[in-house]
């Protein structure tokens, strides 16, 4: 850093009992790939043409869409010039470029084409690829309604197929059929791949899939039939143009269905998919992708509170003596160093699920529906549970640095206004945790038969009569035994509910509607012992050295501890932990806060953003938080003038009569 370090952040380092780059490459694949990242970043760092724009923070919403046009079109153009063609290094280099800014193509190259190589045909994917990688054609995925969102079953937007022409009639036949809500829809894009109940030889087939064009590629003036709109400025995403559309009697050729899996005939024959659930393959994939991203979120909302928290100095601990720093305040460790554990466990759960697709997706597109369900639970439930709690936990963070906190100067608003609507988008997130809960009645079914289960699913085997192993020491085995005997219990719970219902002569979808915050319990405690387990296993098998191990190992433990006492009742209702254990696991969170103290900035520094990344004044790695603010605040545009038009044209008349009241009464 060209600035000198502030003292309190040095000494920070200087105590740390690991070397951070060792943890750093296992977070980002190994130390050639931490050096790729940080050569991508650099570049962007050192771009000329990115260099000495107007703030973020200090745009209005007209500045911002047309900053994140510029920037997309830019940034497409280096990394093709750079030869970048790795997705996750695509992702890097924007990050360094626009971190948490909409990004305008993000749904046409991370959804659209994947969703064409994926659900169309051979034949369509050479039409219509080429068009789309070069950008002739910009799509966006258009299937929210404004009466309608994850109940994608009730979309009321219609397809109808007319065997004379071979073309399908696209029908918004309500208000309420109106889509609303995508990403670029507004303004940038000239197709959509609209979702519509489909119906051919007067029945209705159910939703698909329609590839519409909605503009003229040339003059980009919308088409003859389409009503296409910006829906205004929203909580976060400013700088995108979500969008509203409606479709009157447009028609498309019947090509333009897509037809990998579900098909429809000259003469309106309909041929239905090997399995419904395959046209959600796109959903899924953003989903997956999603657990990732909020678990940034948090990661970076941890770095700036925690270095803050290390500057920052409030209050003599005794009269007369010096500040001490926020950090050792034991109340500020207990709301986010579980935060900084929380970061950890969700970017290995979103590496898990990420992958988890990539592996098993071609096997399922190739026939194979084995781990389907897996999949589609795991992603709805990774995605509900993550973004609930990476949200709530950047709020946390932000509330952690005070007042300062609340300024974009801190870079923390800018990071919730990223994440939080993730708790609704693909998927609001209760509907979510009910599929996942509905994957488990499934897989208890199956083993109240004696069927075999999922290999996600083994835990329901726990022997719910048995009791903690935990001792002194806190073994991870025990925490997850403890994790896994919860989420058992709650789904036999839950189906046991289900069962006492249905005895009482209610039909099965009375009684699962009547126990769903059960199901949902079952399910939220379900998402909780994958992610611990998973961070144990990441842990105890990753390839750290032993300082980096044992660090890792308390910040694990304090996650999981935390994450027990927090939900304490869900843990002790049966007497699975007796009430020494429970003192022995409120001991243990406390002493792993101290463990953790002495390395918690070091900890931060191993997620090795940029402060070019973090965008923050209170959180910068060298520290010097008040230099930055104080120019941030110098910065701002209304200081332009020293004198604003407004005081000439309501203060000074204001002040001018207020005069002349009080001469009239002398």
């Amino acid at each position: 850093m060209a600035s000198e370090v502030n003292a309190d952040l040095a000494r920070e380092r200087g105590r740390a009992t690991f070397d951070p780059e060792n943890l750093t490459c296992l977070l980002y694949g190994g130390s050639s790939a931490v050096k790729r990242r940080r050569y991508l970043q650099n570049l962007v760092k050192e771009d000329p043409v990115l260099k000495g724009r107007k703030r973020w923070a200090f745009q209005n919403r007209e500045e911002r869409v047309e900053t994140a046009m510029w920037k997309s079109m830019y940034l497409d153009k280096r990394t093709k010039d750079l030869g970048i063609t790795s997705s996750r290094e695509k992702e890097y280099f924007r990050e360094a470029a626009a971190a948490h800014e909409g990004h305008p193509m993000g749904l046409h190259l991370g959804m659209i084409i994947p969703t064409i190589k994926n659900q169309a045909t051979e034949e369509q994917q050479k039409k219509w690829l080429p068009m789309a990688e070069s950008l002739r054609m910009i799509a966006t995925y258009a299937q929210t309604e404004l009466g309608h969102g994850t109940f994608i079953r009730g979309l009321e937007t219609t397809a109808t197929y007319d065997p004379r022409t071979e073309e399908f009639i696209m029908d918004t036949p309500t208000l309420t059929a109106t889509k609303y809500w995508p990403g670029a829809l507004g303004k940038t894009v000239n197709h959509c791949i609209v979702m519509a109940q489909l119906y051919t030889q007067g029945r209705n087939c159910g939703i698909h899939m329609f590839l519409v064009q909605i503009r003229d590629m040339d003059t980009h003036i919308p088409l003859p039939g389409v009503e296409v709109g910006d829906i205004g400025p929203k909580f976060g995403f400013e700088e995108m143009d979500n969008g509203f559309l409606r479709l009157n009697k447009v028609r498309i050729p019947r090509e333009n269905m897509l037809m990998k899996y579900s098909k429809v005939q000259k003469d309106g024959t309909y041929i239905k998919p090997p399995s419904e659930k395959l046209a959600y393959g796109s959903m899924v994939l953003l989903r997956c992708s999603i657990t990732g991203s909020v678990a940034s979120c948090l990661a970076q909302a941890c770095v700036i509170s925690i270095r803050y928290s290390a500057v920052r100095r409030q209050t003599e601990v005794s009269p007369g003596g010096e500040e001490a720093q926020i950090i050792d305040y034991q109340t500020q460790q207990y709301k986010l160093f579980p935060l900084l554990g929380t970061s950890f466990a969700m970017l290995f759960a979103g590496e898990f699920i990420s992958n988890f697709y990539t592996t098993k997706y071609p096997e399922i597109a190739a026939g194979n529906f084995e781990f389907l369900p897996q999949l589609h639970a795991m992603s709805a439930g990774l995605k509900a549970f993550g973004a609930w709690t990476c949200s709530e936990g950047v709020e946390t963070c932000r509330l952690c640095c005070g007042g300062h906190g609340y300024s974009h100067a801190s870079g923390l608003p800018k990071i919730y206004l990223d994440c939080t609507p993730a708790c609704t988008y693909e998927g609001e997130n209760m509907v979510l945790m009910l599929q996942v809960a509905r994957f488990l009645m499934k897989e208890y079914t199956k083993m109240m038969k004696g069927d075999s289960l999922s290999s996600l699913a083994e835990f329901l085997r726990s022997d719910l009569s048995k009791r903690s192993c935990m001792t002194e020491d806190v073994a991870l085995r025990c925490l997850v035994m403890g994790y896994n005997h919860r989420a058992a219990r709650l789904v036999s719970d839950a189906a046991s509910n289900i069962q006492k219902l249905i005895g009482k002569g209610k039909s099965q979808l009375e009684a699962w509607n009547s126990s769903t915050v059960r199901l949902f319990w079952a399910a939220r405690a379900f998402c909780h012992a994958f992610v611990v387990e998973n961070f144990v296993k990441t842990v105890t098998e990753g390839n750290l050295d032993d300082q980096t191990r044992t660090v890792m190992t308390s910040l694990c433990k304090l996650y999981a501890v935390h994450g027990i006492i927090t939900n304490l009742g869900e843990f002790i209702q049966d007497g699975f932990f007796s009430s020494t254990q429970v003192q022995i696991l409120q001991n243990k969170l406390m002493s792993l806060l101290a463990d953790i103290r002495p390395n918690a900035v070091t900890l931060v520094d191993a997620f090795d953003y940029p402060d070019s990344v973090l965008q923050s004044c209170i959180g910068r790695y060298d520290g010097q938080v008040y230099q930055a603010l104080y120019d941030y605040a110098k910065e701002s545009p209304l200081n332009e003038k020293e004198v604003l038009d407004s005081y000439y044209k309501y203060i000074k008349p204001a002040q001018t009569s207020s005069k002349d009241v009080r001469l009239s009464r002398l």
